[in-house]
């Protein structure tokens, strides 16, 4: 189970700061999608999906604050809600599936990552509970 939560944080983490990374370089005038958004709310969010997008990742890899990746995974479950009600909104039900799919996926390694297969912490930490 570690394996398959590792390899779908790993696909998220590049989906997300792929798509966060677009939202930060592009032009606002660019960022048009099936409801105009406000161009602050679009940099927001693209900032929130990159450092989404670090959070499943850094604190598993380097053993520090390893409960971030559940806490990361949930605010992307958030993030796709958002997308979703925003394109179906649009009227674009396609796209509305596939952000629902990306979405269902974050909420497998929040939930993994939170009660299945925690991340273990570092091990000055359980030095400190001991003491």
């Amino acid at each position: 189970m570690t394996y398959a939560l590792w390899i779908v944080q790993g696909l998220l983490a590049l989906l997300f700061l792929w798509a966060g990374g677009i939202k930060l370089v592009l032009p606002l005038e660019k960022l048009t999608g099936p409801m105009p958004l406000p161009g602050l709310l679009m940099r927001f969010i693209g900032v929130a999906e990159v450092l989404g997008a670090i959070g499943l990742i850094l604190p598993g890899l380097l053993r520090i604050r390893p409960g971030l990746t559940p806490l990361a995974a949930a605010g992307l479950v958030i993030i796709m809600v958002g997308a979703t009600v925003v394109t179906l909104a649009g009227g674009d039900v396609a796209a509305a599936l596939i952000s629902v799919g990306v979405g269902l996926l974050s909420a497998v390694v929040a939930y993994g990552r939170w009660r299945l297969v925690p991340h273990r912490g570092s091990s000055s930490a359980s030095v400190s509970r001991s003491a």
